[in-house]
């Protein structure tokens, strides 16, 4: 078949001007998969409170991680982008799902360079599901291939947050690290309010009923973001030979007053010099790309609240941006794909 490849990713500004952030705040944030109000109220809380008092401050947070290429997720998504071409013989190209490039810009583009075009390999740099980022990733792209009714197959990569080769690509960026002297590894992972993982449940009485639900079997754990992030920690310690004691994990990037997934990344970091912690690493394994959340929340502020807290040294590890196995990871997706392997592809989960 004729195939084309979109990596698609969260997205970002298209400068740091106050008016591009506000627009992008709004996209964003009046997605109902993200604040999942009423339209009214969700139009209310973002166009009257939220994006014309946090524009300003957002950017002022993007220029201090803004490259002279533009914004680094936009940067490295290319730059993977790229990587992945030189291995593959399929055209590959990149969509967001806020601001620029669009689904529909990825779609044309392909149909332009590959005509015939008979398949689209959508890959959702998520590696967990959750409602505000895998599953309004994939509903967007899936709704504008339906509307604009492109001739072409599109084929959706599931979360990969437990599949081997990521795991081992994740593992491999993370080990160079635990070379140094070290007392402790943070996993950070973006938060999401509780009342998405309750949403998300789909036996409708399992997430969240107890202390110990992410470790009792379920089919709630497909769309279980915060049990796929726990089986992620799990993994990748037990493949890098991390004791228990010696990581642990939290959820960032908490907005509003709404009860989010915890313990918050914030407090830990300010905690964790008072348990002896004097060395620390985080990673941040639900990002693919280092964006705004990792370069300027982690490494700036993060920082400053560990060493403020008595913290001596803080180490934020990158996250797998173009990273030699990431890279063959996806070559061989989109291999097993062409050969039809069906192993990594979405079953119909996602609604458009």
């Amino acid at each position: 078949m004729k195939k084309g490849i979109v990596l698609m990713n969260l997205g970002s500004p298209d400068s740091t001007s106050v008016k591009d952030v506000r627009k992008y705040l709004v996209e964003f944030l009046m997605d109902p998969r993200v604040i999942d109000y009423s339209w009214l109220a969700r139009t209310l809380l973002v166009k009257g409170i939220i994006a014309p008092f946090r524009a300003p401050k957002s950017a002022k947070a993007y220029a201090t991680v803004w490259t002279e290429n533009g914004s680094p997720l936009i940067v490295l998504t290319e730059q993977l982008r790229d990587a992945l071409q030189k291995e593959v013989a399929d055209q590959v190209t990149i969509a967001m799902r806020y601001g620029n490039p669009s689904p529909r810009e990825a779609y044309d583009e392909l149909m332009l360079k590959v005509p015939g075009l008979e398949e689209v390999v959508l890959v959702p740099l998520y590696p967990h599901y959750a409602m505000s980022s895998y599953e309004t990733a994939v509903a967007y792209a899936r709704k504008v291939h339906k509307e604009r009714k492109y001739p072409f197959e599109l084929t959706v990569i599931k979360p990969f947050y437990d599949e081997e080769r990521y795991l081992n690509a994740l593992a491999d960026s993370i080990k160079p690290f635990l070379q140094q002297p070290y007392d402790k590894i943070l996993f950070s992972y973006h938060g999401v309010p509780e009342r998405h993982i309750y949403k998300g449940d789909i036996t409708g009485n399992h997430c969240l009923k107890t202390p110990d639900c992410c470790e009792v079997d379920s089919l709630a754990h497909s769309q279980c973001y915060r049990h796929q992030c726990f089986i992620t920690t799990r993994k990748v310690t037990e493949k890098l030979g991390i004791p228990p004691e010696k990581y642990g994990f939290s959820f960032q990037s908490r907005l509003g007053r709404d009860e989010w997934l915890k313990p918050y990344t914030a407090e830990k970091l300010a905690q964790l010099p008072g348990e002896g912690v004097k060395k620390l690493l985080v990673a941040c394994p639900a990002f693919v790309s280092d964006c705004l959340e990792t370069l300027e929340e982690i490494a700036e502020e993060g920082k400053e609240i560990f060493l403020h807290a008595g913290g001596e040294e803080f180490t934020m590890i990158p996250c797998l941006n173009v990273h030699p196995a990431l890279v063959n990871t996806l070559k061989e997706w989109v291999e097993e794909i062409a050969e039809g392997e069906k192993t990594m592809v979405l079953a119909e989960d996602v609604a458009v």
